[in-house]
Protein backbone atom coordinates (compact mmCIF):
# COMPACT_ATOMS: atom_id res chain seq x y z
CA UNK A 1 0.00 0.00 0.00
CA UNK A 2 2.09 2.80 -1.24
CA UNK A 3 1.51 6.85 -1.34
CA UNK A 4 -0.96 7.37 -3.37
CA UNK A 5 -0.58 10.33 -6.00
CA UNK A 6 -1.67 12.05 -9.18
CA UNK A 7 0.74 8.61 -10.85
CA UNK A 8 -1.91 6.85 -9.08
CA UNK A 9 -4.69 7.40 -11.86
CA UNK A 10 -2.48 8.67 -14.49
CA UNK A 11 0.00 5.75 -14.93
CA UNK A 12 3.45 6.15 -13.63
CA UNK A 13 5.16 6.82 -17.08
CA UNK A 14 2.58 9.52 -18.10
CA UNK A 15 2.99 11.28 -14.17
CA UNK A 16 7.09 11.47 -15.13
CA UNK A 17 6.86 12.53 -19.00
CA UNK A 18 4.24 15.49 -17.38
CA UNK A 19 6.44 16.29 -14.44
CA UNK A 20 9.80 16.46 -16.58
CA UNK A 21 7.88 19.00 -19.74
CA UNK A 22 6.99 21.33 -16.73
CA UNK A 23 10.32 21.82 -15.69
CA UNK A 24 12.71 22.96 -17.32
CA UNK A 25 16.49 21.60 -15.29
CA UNK A 26 19.12 24.46 -15.35
CA UNK A 27 21.91 21.86 -15.33
CA UNK A 28 22.58 17.80 -15.08
CA UNK A 29 20.86 16.22 -12.00
CA UNK A 30 23.18 16.41 -9.15
CA UNK A 31 23.61 13.75 -6.55
CA UNK A 32 21.75 14.43 -3.33
CA UNK A 33 24.20 17.16 -0.73
CA UNK A 34 26.18 14.85 1.67
CA UNK A 35 25.04 17.66 4.60
CA UNK A 36 20.81 17.02 4.03
CA UNK A 37 19.78 14.65 5.67
CA UNK A 38 16.12 12.78 4.72
CA UNK A 39 14.64 12.16 8.11
CA UNK A 40 12.38 8.66 8.12
CA UNK A 41 9.94 8.30 11.25
CA UNK A 42 7.56 4.93 11.17
CA UNK A 43 4.92 5.47 13.88
CA UNK A 44 3.43 1.39 14.12
CA UNK A 45 0.01 1.26 15.15
CA UNK A 46 -3.02 3.96 13.93
CA UNK A 47 -4.77 4.02 16.66
CA UNK A 48 -5.83 7.32 18.29
CA UNK A 49 -2.60 7.65 20.15
CA UNK A 50 -0.48 6.47 16.84
CA UNK A 51 -2.62 8.77 14.53
CA UNK A 52 -2.48 11.77 17.19
CA UNK A 53 1.35 11.36 16.98
CA UNK A 54 1.74 11.31 13.28
CA UNK A 55 -0.44 14.29 12.81
CA UNK A 56 1.36 16.03 15.55
CA UNK A 57 5.01 14.78 13.31
CA UNK A 58 3.82 16.05 10.18
CA UNK A 59 2.32 19.99 11.66
CA UNK A 60 5.74 20.43 13.37
CA UNK A 61 7.80 19.44 10.18
CA UNK A 62 9.85 17.02 11.97
CA UNK A 63 10.18 14.48 9.45
CA UNK A 64 10.70 14.23 5.24
CA UNK A 65 9.03 10.37 5.47
CA UNK A 66 6.22 9.53 7.93
CA UNK A 67 5.31 5.45 7.57
CA UNK A 68 2.58 4.25 9.30
CA UNK A 69 2.23 0.48 9.71
CA UNK A 70 -1.07 -1.26 10.95
CA UNK A 71 -2.43 -4.31 11.01
CA UNK A 72 -5.68 -3.48 9.76
CA UNK A 73 -5.23 -2.41 6.16
CA UNK A 74 -8.45 -0.54 5.45
CA UNK A 75 -8.39 1.74 8.55
CA UNK A 76 -4.68 2.25 7.68
CA UNK A 77 -5.19 3.64 4.15
CA UNK A 78 -7.89 5.43 5.23
CA UNK A 79 -6.02 7.22 7.84
CA UNK A 80 -2.74 7.83 4.95
CA UNK A 81 -5.34 9.35 2.14
CA UNK A 82 -6.72 11.44 5.20
CA UNK A 83 -3.33 12.87 5.87
CA UNK A 84 -2.25 13.26 2.35
CA UNK A 85 -5.40 14.79 1.36
CA UNK A 86 -3.88 17.89 3.80
CA UNK A 87 -0.56 18.19 1.38
CA UNK A 88 -1.66 21.81 0.56
CA UNK A 89 -1.73 22.48 4.12
CA UNK A 90 1.56 20.88 5.67
CA UNK A 91 5.25 21.01 5.34
CA UNK A 92 6.33 18.86 2.41
CA UNK A 93 6.06 15.19 4.18
CA UNK A 94 6.12 11.69 1.57
CA UNK A 95 3.54 9.82 3.65
CA UNK A 96 3.48 5.74 3.45
CA UNK A 97 1.60 3.63 4.63
CA UNK A 98 1.57 -0.57 4.40
CA UNK A 99 1.05 -3.64 7.11
CA UNK A 100 4.49 -4.60 5.41
CA UNK A 101 7.50 -4.26 8.16
CA UNK A 102 9.60 -3.68 5.13
CA UNK A 103 8.08 0.12 4.45
CA UNK A 104 9.62 0.89 7.76
CA UNK A 105 13.13 0.00 6.42
CA UNK A 106 15.99 2.60 7.26
CA UNK A 107 14.22 4.58 9.62
CA UNK A 108 15.86 7.45 11.77
CA UNK A 109 13.08 6.45 14.58
CA UNK A 110 10.60 4.15 14.99
CA UNK A 111 7.59 5.10 17.32
CA UNK A 112 5.51 2.12 19.05
CA UNK A 113 1.92 2.80 19.81
CA UNK A 114 0.39 -0.87 19.03
CA UNK A 115 -0.89 -2.69 22.31
CA UNK A 116 -3.19 -5.54 23.66
CA UNK A 117 -6.34 -3.19 25.57
CA UNK A 118 -6.87 -4.51 28.49
CA UNK A 119 -9.79 -6.44 28.93
CA UNK A 120 -12.76 -5.61 31.83
CA UNK A 121 -11.44 -8.08 35.14
CA UNK A 122 -8.47 -9.19 33.06
CA UNK A 123 -5.42 -8.99 35.45
CA UNK A 124 -2.47 -6.73 34.80
CA UNK A 125 -0.31 -9.79 34.09
CA UNK A 126 -2.35 -11.40 31.50
CA UNK A 127 -2.44 -8.08 29.69
CA UNK A 128 1.38 -8.06 29.54
CA UNK A 129 1.55 -11.69 28.49
CA UNK A 130 -0.63 -10.57 25.15
CA UNK A 131 1.29 -7.50 24.61
CA UNK A 132 4.67 -9.80 25.07
CA UNK A 133 3.36 -11.70 22.47
CA UNK A 134 2.16 -8.86 20.13
CA UNK A 135 5.59 -7.28 20.65
CA UNK A 136 7.25 -10.87 19.55
CA UNK A 137 5.41 -9.82 16.06
CA UNK A 138 6.45 -5.88 15.80
CA UNK A 139 10.01 -5.33 17.42
CA UNK A 140 12.08 -8.17 15.49
CA UNK A 141 10.89 -7.01 11.89
CA UNK A 142 11.80 -3.39 12.81
CA UNK A 143 15.10 -3.91 14.28
CA UNK A 144 15.91 -6.03 11.21
CA UNK A 145 14.50 -3.55 8.68
CA UNK A 146 16.29 -0.83 10.76
CA UNK A 147 19.23 -1.70 12.09
CA UNK A 148 20.28 1.98 13.08
CA UNK A 149 17.13 3.19 14.64
CA UNK A 150 15.76 4.31 17.80
CA UNK A 151 13.09 2.93 19.64
CA UNK A 152 10.43 4.68 21.01
CA UNK A 153 7.86 2.81 23.29
CA UNK A 154 4.34 4.84 23.56
CA UNK A 155 2.28 1.37 24.34
CA UNK A 156 0.92 0.91 28.13
CA UNK A 157 2.32 -0.31 30.58
CA UNK A 158 5.11 1.38 29.14
CA UNK A 159 7.86 0.86 31.33
CA UNK A 160 7.94 -2.79 31.25
CA UNK A 161 6.81 -2.73 27.33
CA UNK A 162 10.33 -0.67 26.93
CA UNK A 163 12.13 -3.55 28.94
CA UNK A 164 10.38 -5.83 26.43
CA UNK A 165 11.40 -4.05 23.52
CA UNK A 166 14.85 -3.71 24.59
CA UNK A 167 15.13 -7.20 25.08
CA UNK A 168 14.02 -8.29 22.00
CA UNK A 169 15.26 -6.02 19.79
CA UNK A 170 19.35 -6.66 20.97
CA UNK A 171 19.64 -2.88 20.65
CA UNK A 172 22.15 -0.92 23.30
CA UNK A 173 19.91 0.47 25.87
CA UNK A 174 20.85 4.37 25.11
CA UNK A 175 18.02 3.80 21.54
CA UNK A 176 15.31 2.52 23.71
CA UNK A 177 13.29 4.80 25.02
CA UNK A 178 9.86 4.66 26.24
CA UNK A 179 7.85 7.77 26.34
CA UNK A 180 7.37 7.22 30.03
CA UNK A 181 6.50 10.01 32.40
CA UNK A 182 7.28 12.46 30.45
CA UNK A 183 3.63 13.87 29.50
CA UNK A 184 3.01 13.57 33.61
CA UNK A 185 6.10 15.79 33.55
CA UNK A 186 4.32 18.35 31.18
CA UNK A 187 0.69 17.86 32.97
CA UNK A 188 2.93 18.59 37.10
CA UNK A 189 4.00 21.58 35.51
CA UNK A 190 0.59 23.06 34.06
CA UNK A 191 -0.90 22.00 37.43
CA UNK A 192 1.61 23.67 39.46
CA UNK A 193 1.91 26.93 36.98
CA UNK A 194 -1.98 26.96 37.24
CA UNK A 195 -1.85 27.75 41.11
CA UNK A 196 1.22 30.22 40.86
CA UNK A 197 -0.27 32.28 37.97
CA UNK A 198 2.45 31.45 35.67
CA UNK A 199 3.40 29.95 32.45
CA UNK A 200 4.10 26.42 32.54
CA UNK A 201 7.33 26.74 30.75
CA UNK A 202 8.65 28.61 33.33
CA UNK A 203 8.29 25.62 35.61
CA UNK A 204 10.62 23.32 35.87
CA UNK A 205 9.78 19.80 37.47
CA UNK A 206 9.58 15.92 37.13
CA UNK A 207 7.35 13.12 37.74
CA UNK A 208 9.92 10.00 37.93
CA UNK A 209 9.83 6.56 38.08
CA UNK A 210 7.15 4.32 37.15
CA UNK A 211 3.85 5.69 34.53
CA UNK A 212 1.46 5.09 36.60
CA UNK A 213 0.63 4.89 40.90
CA UNK A 214 3.95 4.31 41.89
CA UNK A 215 5.75 7.41 40.08
CA UNK A 216 6.92 10.02 42.33
CA UNK A 217 7.15 13.92 42.59
CA UNK A 218 10.48 15.52 42.84
CA UNK A 219 9.20 18.20 44.85
CA UNK A 220 12.79 19.40 46.21
CA UNK A 221 14.11 20.10 42.67
CA UNK A 222 11.08 22.26 41.44
CA UNK A 223 11.75 25.89 40.62
CA UNK A 224 9.84 28.45 38.84
CA UNK A 225 12.34 30.80 36.61
CA UNK A 226 14.90 29.99 38.31
CA UNK A 227 13.64 29.85 41.97
CA UNK A 228 13.90 26.52 43.83
CA UNK A 229 10.12 26.89 44.80
CA UNK A 230 10.50 24.94 48.08
CA UNK A 231 13.67 26.40 49.46
CA UNK A 232 11.98 29.90 48.76
CA UNK A 233 9.04 29.22 50.53
CA UNK A 234 10.98 28.19 53.98
CA UNK A 235 13.42 30.76 53.74
CA UNK A 236 10.16 33.16 53.61
CA UNK A 237 8.47 31.11 56.56
CA UNK A 238 5.75 31.08 53.78
CA UNK A 239 3.63 27.79 55.49
CA UNK A 240 2.50 25.17 52.71
CA UNK A 241 1.36 21.70 53.79
CA UNK A 242 2.56 18.54 52.69
CA UNK A 243 -0.77 17.14 52.10
CA UNK A 244 -0.90 20.52 49.01
CA UNK A 245 1.85 18.67 47.65
CA UNK A 246 0.16 15.11 47.92
CA UNK A 247 -3.22 16.39 46.16
CA UNK A 248 -1.16 17.77 43.24
CA UNK A 249 0.70 14.81 42.45
CA UNK A 250 -2.46 12.67 42.78
CA UNK A 251 -3.95 15.49 40.07
CA UNK A 252 -0.93 14.62 37.88
CA UNK A 253 -2.14 10.66 37.85
CA UNK A 254 -6.09 10.65 38.22
CA UNK A 255 -6.22 13.14 35.10
CA UNK A 256 -5.21 10.56 32.81
CA UNK A 257 -7.87 8.34 34.06
CA UNK A 258 -10.28 11.76 33.83
CA UNK A 259 -10.07 12.38 30.30
CA UNK A 260 -10.48 8.66 29.49
CA UNK A 261 -13.47 8.34 31.66
CA UNK A 262 -14.80 11.67 29.74
CA UNK A 263 -14.15 10.90 25.78
CA UNK A 264 -12.86 7.68 26.15
CA UNK A 265 -8.84 7.84 25.09
CA UNK A 266 -6.32 9.86 25.47
CA UNK A 267 -5.10 11.52 22.35
CA UNK A 268 -3.56 14.82 22.03
CA UNK A 269 -1.51 15.44 24.71
CA UNK A 270 0.47 12.20 24.29
CA UNK A 271 1.04 13.70 20.65
CA UNK A 272 2.76 16.85 21.35
CA UNK A 273 4.77 14.79 24.31
CA UNK A 274 5.72 12.35 21.88
CA UNK A 275 6.50 15.04 19.09
CA UNK A 276 8.83 16.78 21.49
CA UNK A 277 10.67 14.10 22.59
CA UNK A 278 11.34 12.77 18.84
CA UNK A 279 12.44 16.50 17.91
CA UNK A 280 14.86 16.34 21.06
CA UNK A 281 16.56 13.06 19.57
CA UNK A 282 16.44 13.97 15.59
CA UNK A 283 17.19 17.27 15.87
CA UNK A 284 20.26 16.86 18.32
CA UNK A 285 18.46 19.08 21.01
CA UNK A 286 20.04 17.52 24.16
CA UNK A 287 17.18 18.52 26.10
CA UNK A 288 16.03 17.00 29.33
CA UNK A 289 12.94 15.09 29.47
CA UNK A 290 11.46 12.32 31.67
CA UNK A 291 11.50 9.21 29.96
CA UNK A 292 11.71 5.51 30.51
CA UNK A 293 15.61 4.15 30.18
CA UNK A 294 17.38 1.34 32.00
CA UNK A 295 17.53 2.74 35.49
CA UNK A 296 20.56 0.06 36.80
CA UNK A 297 22.91 1.80 38.69
CA UNK A 298 20.69 5.21 38.91
CA UNK A 299 19.97 6.70 42.54
CA UNK A 300 20.42 3.31 43.96
CA UNK A 301 18.56 1.15 41.71
CA UNK A 302 20.52 -1.66 41.50
CA UNK A 303 18.47 -5.20 41.69
CA UNK A 304 17.60 -6.14 38.11
CA UNK A 305 17.38 -4.55 34.87
CA UNK A 306 14.16 -2.17 35.37
CA UNK A 307 13.22 0.65 32.91
CA UNK A 308 11.81 3.46 34.54
CA UNK A 309 11.39 7.35 33.84
CA UNK A 310 14.38 9.23 35.32
CA UNK A 311 15.23 12.89 33.74
CA UNK A 312 17.66 11.98 30.92
CA UNK A 313 19.49 14.01 27.99
CA UNK A 314 18.32 13.12 25.12
CA UNK A 315 20.01 13.56 21.49
CA UNK A 316 20.27 12.15 17.98
CA UNK A 317 22.07 8.68 20.08
CA UNK A 318 19.02 8.65 21.56
CA UNK A 319 19.67 8.90 25.66
CA UNK A 320 22.96 10.36 26.29
CA UNK A 321 22.87 10.55 29.77
CA UNK A 322 21.00 10.56 33.35
CA UNK A 323 20.58 14.20 34.94
CA UNK A 324 22.39 14.07 38.43
CA UNK A 325 19.32 15.66 40.34
CA UNK A 326 19.66 15.96 43.78
CA UNK A 327 16.70 13.58 45.35
CA UNK A 328 15.95 13.61 48.99
CA UNK A 329 16.19 10.10 50.84
CA UNK A 330 12.36 10.06 50.92
CA UNK A 331 12.40 10.71 47.26
CA UNK A 332 15.10 8.62 46.57
CA UNK A 333 13.54 5.50 48.43
CA UNK A 334 10.02 5.86 46.33
CA UNK A 335 12.33 5.91 43.33
CA UNK A 336 13.28 2.04 44.71
CA UNK A 337 10.32 1.32 45.85
CA UNK A 338 8.55 2.30 42.25
CA UNK A 339 11.31 0.05 40.86
CA UNK A 340 10.36 -2.71 42.75
CA UNK A 341 7.04 -2.62 41.70
CA UNK A 342 7.97 -2.38 37.81
CA UNK A 343 10.28 -5.67 38.29
CA UNK A 344 7.83 -8.00 40.13
CA UNK A 345 5.45 -7.79 36.76
CA UNK A 346 9.02 -8.01 34.55
CA UNK A 347 10.12 -10.96 36.46
CA UNK A 348 6.37 -13.21 36.02
CA UNK A 349 6.92 -12.30 32.18
CA UNK A 350 10.30 -14.37 32.37
CA UNK A 351 12.33 -12.87 29.88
Amino acid sequence: MQKSSSSSYLGPGLSLDIAHAFFKPIQEAAPPSPTKRHTKISVIGAGNVGMAIAQTILTQDLADELVLVDAKPDKLRGEMLDLQHAAAFLPRTKIIASVDYAVTAGSDLCIVTAGARQIAGESRLNLLQRNLTLYSDIIPPLARYSPDTILMIVSNPVDVLTYVAWKLSGFPSNRVIGSGTNLDSSRFRFLIADHLDVNAQDVQAYIVGEHGDSSVALWSSISVGGVPVLSFLEKQEIAYEKVTLEHIHREVIESAYEVIRLKGYTSWAIGYSVANLARAILRDQRRIHAVSVLAKGFYGIDDGEVFLSLPAQLGRGGVLGVTNVHLTDEEAQKLRDSAKTILEYQRQLGI
